[in-house]
């Protein structure tokens, strides 16, 4: 393993659930590895396909664990999806199936939301207040023909006691009903990629992509210059490698066996 690539690296996406933390059990070393990438004069953004929380959710979340962070230092899948809503469907009512933290992220991208059967489009999201009836409607829109996305493809969230349904889950059930897949934003969707690369201003090379899921945050830097970092204090496991999408540059244990590399 190449374990010099870190020093060309000046960005870090950083996964949170399982990465830098459970719930609210911060892994040893974490804060430790983020203010080693302060001192060091690297950047890093909290990346996360948790679309259940905003932006600012991070931000007070992150801060009240002892995580240094600005609203710079978040990228949601929530906010991936906001900018891309108003890019490809400017004023298209979304019928969104989501937390109520996630249609205010929406909102403030300026997403407008259908009202009745006036849907243009749906996204389905790591909701963990789902509700029957809403589902149902979904379905209804998806079945008729609408274009559909999904926030992420995580199956599970991890938490101190296990593994909870995630987004995935949740978009496979609709998948059993309608019969349709649908694309997803969030890890590993180069969409991501090609947004954080472009408002950062570096060039993949640079870009370092750090997480605890093979098929979600080191699958976000295949076929791409990006160095992948796999840590085992979350989902994926060693036996993991090479059984689903998701090659890793470098592994380590956790957060902390990565600080005397940088």
């Amino acid at each position: 393993m190449n374990y010099n690539a870190l020093k060309a690296c000046r960005l870090f996406l950083l996964d949170m659930d399982g990465t830098l933390y459970l719930g609210d059990e911060v892994f040893p070393g974490a804060v430790d590895f983020i203010r080693t990438l302060e001192n060091t004069g690297r950047r890093y953004i909290y990346l996360t396909n948790n679309s259940s929380r905003a932006g600012v959710d991070y931000v007070n979340r992150l801060r009240g664990l002892g995580f240094p962070c600005e609203m710079e230092n978040v990228f949601t899948s929530g906010m991936a999806t906001g900018m891309y809503l108003m890019e490809k469907y400017p004023g298209v009512p979304v019928y969104p199936v989501g937390t109520p933290a996630f249609l205010d992220e929406l909102r403030s991208y300026g997403v407008p939301f259908a009202e009745g059967d006036d849907a243009g489009v749906v996204c389905v999201g790591f909701d963990t207040t789902l509700e029957y009836n809403r589902l149902a409607k979904a379905c209804d829109f998806i079945r008729a023909g609408l274009p559909a996305y999904g926030l992420n493809p995580d199956l599970n969230c991890p938490t101190e006691t296990g593994f909870i349904p995630d987004c995935g889950s949740i978009a496979k059930l609709i998948e059993g009903s309608t019969g349709r897949t649908f694309p997803f934003f969030g890890k590993p969707s180069p969409l991501t990629r090609a947004y954080i690369a472009k408002h950062s201003g570096l060039s993949e090379s640079e870009i370092a992509v750090v997480g605890d899921r093979l098929y979600t945050d080191i699958a976000l830097a295949d076929n791409s210059p990006m160095c992948s970092i796999l840590v085992l204090s979350g989902e994926s496991k060693a036996d993991d490698i090479g059984t689903m999408p998701g090659t890793p540059d470098l592994v380590f244990r956790d957060l902390s066996e990565i600080i005397p590399y940088l």
